[in-house]
């Protein structure tokens, strides 16, 4: 009898709905060894099944499919994958400073940034042949110490789009992050919108997106491969941004659910947006929890549960989806009407009193000049910095024995 994961369950709920994966594909099987070392009911769980049909590298390398619709990366990942292999990423950096002399500890470091993701988008391109472009994308994100820096984005994108014909930009969401979106756009090259959190970005990107369009059908770029993403980050844009410091400020008091209601609400209205004005990008919700609902006492997952019915992109990290499977009895049914359901109009009242939430939510919250403060996006943009340091730091430490 075959058992269906938990987000298998919700892909059914929309034919166009697609599940991701959101690490470095080359971890998978060290990640399937550890996850099926903890099934204490491997007869009856079902488990190592749905594992094989999400990204199992022999079952794409002979039929070309994989459960998973494609695949996100970000500092913080690729710097797990590394942490996972440190003597084979340690002999592979020795061979670059060999290989190019020329370059500096930073150089070597992007080096093998790429090397990452082309080997990432090597390994399900298969996926991305056999469904004509449609599936089997890899994101590769541009440096997160550049966010400001817009020459410098798109000198970066334009290599790792160099990676291979399956490989997404990841582009973060600054004012000059969308003027480089609109120029990889404009050269046919498949966006993802990151760092973003509130319904004024997103429109920003989708405008973005829309101009570049434009440039390339003008210059008649060959489009009919390309693809567009908006990244939000759901969990961190409630937990990260000054939502609570801001309602403690006002003697306001606010549940967990009351954020979760204010993150749901951000989501919805720019995928309601979205789908009224027929825009090709498709939303990405990343950033979710598996949590007791403070109203009901369950275990939830509200940022699977409060989509459910929409055909939007979920990209779900290693744990969170082995996190998923103990909890899958515990879970309910998903609504296939559930994007539809209006958000908690009471907790929306509450919300719209603290200025980071209105910043968020209204169309007009915030100008792009904003973007890049916004406390979520300056948090995020701090711990996505200080990995990609991380990492190459572990590339001087190689280099210097």
């Amino acid at each position: 009898m075959t058992i269906d994961h938990t987000l298998e369950q919700l892909a059914a709920t929309n034919p166009e709905c697609e599940i991701w994966w959101d690490s470095s594909p080359l971890i998978f099987p060290s990640w399937k060894t550890e996850t099926l070392a903890k099934d204490a009911n491997p007869a009856s769980s079902g488990w190592a099944e749905q594992i094989q049909r999400f990204l199992d590298p022999d079952t794409i390398a002979t039929t070309g499919t994989m459960g998973f619709r494609g695949v996100t990366t970000n500092p913080p990942l690729c710097l797990q994958a590394i942490k996972l292999a440190p003597e084979l990423w340690a002999a592979r950096i020795k061979e670059i400073a060999a290989e190019h002399p020329h370059l500096d500890v930073e150089g070597v470091y992007w080096t093998l940034y790429l090397d990452l993701v082309r080997q990432g988008a090597e390994m399900i391109h298969a996926v991305y042949k056999s469904s004509n472009g449609k599936y089997g994308m890899v994101s590769g994100q541009v440096d997160p110490r550049w966010v400001r820096d817009g020459r410098k984005m798109l000198e970066q994108g334009l290599e790792i789009a160099a990676q291979g014909e399956n490989v997404m930009v990841k582009i973060p969401g600054s004012k000059e992050g969308y003027e480089v979106i609109e120029e990889l756009t404009a050269r046919g090259i498949s966006t993802n919108n990151t760092t973003s959190f509130t319904v004024p970005q997103y429109l920003r990107c989708m405008a973005a997106v829309s101009a570049g369009l434009l440039r390339a059908k003008a210059a008649g770029v060959d489009l009919s491969r390309w693809r567009s993403v908006i990244t939000h980050m759901s969990a961190r844009l409630g937990e990260l941004s000054d939502w609570k410091t801001e309602a403690k400020a006002r003697g306001i008091p606010l549940t967990l659910s009351e954020i979760r209601d204010g993150e749901e609400a951000v989501l919805k209205r720019a995928y309601h947006f979205g789908k009224a004005n027929n825009h090709p990008s498709k939303m990405l919700q990343c950033s979710m929890r598996i949590e007791k609902d403070d109203r009901t006492g369950k275990t939830v997952s509200r940022h699977l549960a409060d989509f459910a019915g929409s055909d939007m992109v979920y990209t779900c990290p290693p744990g969170f989806i082995a996190g998923l499977m103990p909890v899958r009895d515990e879970l309910e049914a998903f609504d296939p009407k559930a994007i539809d359901r209006a958000p908690n109009a009471e907790s929306l009242a509450k919300l719209m009193k603290l200025p980071s939430f209105r910043a968020a939510y209204e169309f007009d919250g915030m100008r792009p000049e904003e973007f890049a403060h916004f406390g979520a996006f300056k948090a995020t943009e701090t711990e996505f910095a200080a990995a990609t340091r991380q990492t190459v730091d572990f590339v001087r430490m190689t280099l210097e024995g």
